[in-house]
């Protein structure tokens, strides 16, 4: 049996597919380059490869892109017709909860999986995506802290885990751990946006803006990549701490320029968009006509 970088086994695979699939997965983990085309490519080569199936639907899923998560219930489909083993069956049933709006759910089920498997990456990276998405700290924390004793230091992503039990940490107030455990995750992976975003809300939780900014600037480099998924929240981070010195063009400057210089339509980029746009009414900034075009793209 072929099996991932993490030692999962990957039914229906073959080494060209399997190798695919271990790249989609890391481009997945670090926000950036096309994992879609990784996996799709993945999926022609092997078509029996039912975790790139997976795969695909929790990019869909996880997007919440309406397009995108309908595409994600078709693969749903697709794989009631296609051999599964215990861990596509895992995936499966959480799979099919998340579809059907049961969010926390099926963020239990993939917890329970994962106590059971905790080398299965692409479930640790969903469900803390899906910690994420419902605000739950204490999951973002735990899901990763309960599995990090089964993992080394030379295995392939536990760089990116280490950044998200640096989220964790911080979303639960544990804002020196967190520090350490995000820069001890960028070290190992320079290449991890959320690992740099994690240490990123520490600074701004701490009141220390000038840190920031410095974090940001110096690292920008890495998280600041035209592929780069998460770019535009980064920025946003760093918008935060201009104004939090009252530098408020600087702070304009960021969201004329990289937050909304590409009219992006993407949920995730307008969210940041309006909360930074918000912050920026509520000082009794000047905004101009920024609340017209966003709400057009919305």
């Amino acid at each position: 049996m072929i099996r991932d970088q993490q030692d999962n086994a990957l039914m229906g695979a073959n080494a060209e597919a399997a190798r695919l699939f271990d790249q989609a997965v890391e481009c997945f983990s670090l926000y950036r380059g096309d994992p879609v085309a990784l996996a799709t490519r993945a999926l022609e080569i092997a078509p029996q490869f039912a975790m790139t199936r997976v795969f695909l639907a929790w990019l869909g899923l996880t997007s919440t892109e309406p397009v995108a998560m309908a595409g994600a219930r078709a693969l749903i489909a697709e794989l009631d017709q296609h051999p599964r083993d215990q861990r596509v069956e895992a995936h499966l049933a959480a799979l099919r909860t998340v579809a059907a709006g049961q969010w926390s759910a099926g963020a239990r089920l993939l917890e329970r999986y994962s106590s059971a498997y905790p080398r299965d990456f692409l479930a640790l990276q969903v469900g803390h995506l899906l910690d994420f998405l419902r605000a739950d700290s204490r999951s973002l924390r735990d899901r990763i802290a309960q599995a990090l004793p089964h993992w080394s230091a030379d295995m392939p992503g536990h760089g990116q885990l280490l950044g998200m039990y640096a989220f964790g940490l911080e979303e639960c107030g544990d804002y020196a751990r967190a520090e350490d455990c995000g820069r001890r995750a960028v070290t190992l992976q320079p290449l991890d946006a959320w690992a740099h975003h994690a240490v990123a809300h520490v600074m701004e939780m701490q009141g220390r803006a000038q840190d920031g900014i410095g974090w940001m600037i110096a690292r920008e480099s890495f998280w600041g990549a035209a592929d780069n998924f998460f770019k535009v929240h980064n920025w946003w981070h760093r918008a935060l701490f201009h104004l939090d010195l009252g530098q408020q063009e600087e702070a304009l400057a960021i969201y004329d320029g990289p937050v909304r210089e590409a009219r992006s339509t993407v949920a995730y980029d307008m969210i940041d968009a309006s909360a930074m746009l918000w912050r920026m009414q509520l000082l009794g900034m000047d905004v101009g006509d920024r609340w017209q075009e966003l709400a057009q793209a919305w």
